[in-house]
């Protein structure tokens, strides 16, 4: 799988989300910066963005994904 794919599931399932990802596209990490995920728990937001690529982590073609998540303020906060 392509990061490039992965990228555009999480974008587009997570309102108002720029994701990052490094890796070779079996095995990644992603950060993964929206507001939406304000308020939110850690669980809840990384779990967000699990639902957006669930079905390549069930068939196999995703192995492993890392995630990092992030609102825009802590985000910045980063100096990123």
């Amino acid at each position: 799988m392509e990061l490039s794919d992965i990228k555009v599931r999480i974008e587009t399932g997570i309102p108002g989300a720029t994701a990052i990802l490094s890796g070779d596209g079996c095995n990644c990490e992603a950060t993964v910066v929206s507001d939406s995920f304000a308020g939110q728990g850690l669980l809840a937001q990384q779990r967000a963005v699990m639902a957006t690529v669930r079905e390549e982590i069930t068939s196999g073609e995703l192995h492993a994904l890392a995630i990092k998540t992030y609102t825009e303020a802590e985000w910045q906060q980063q100096g990123s």
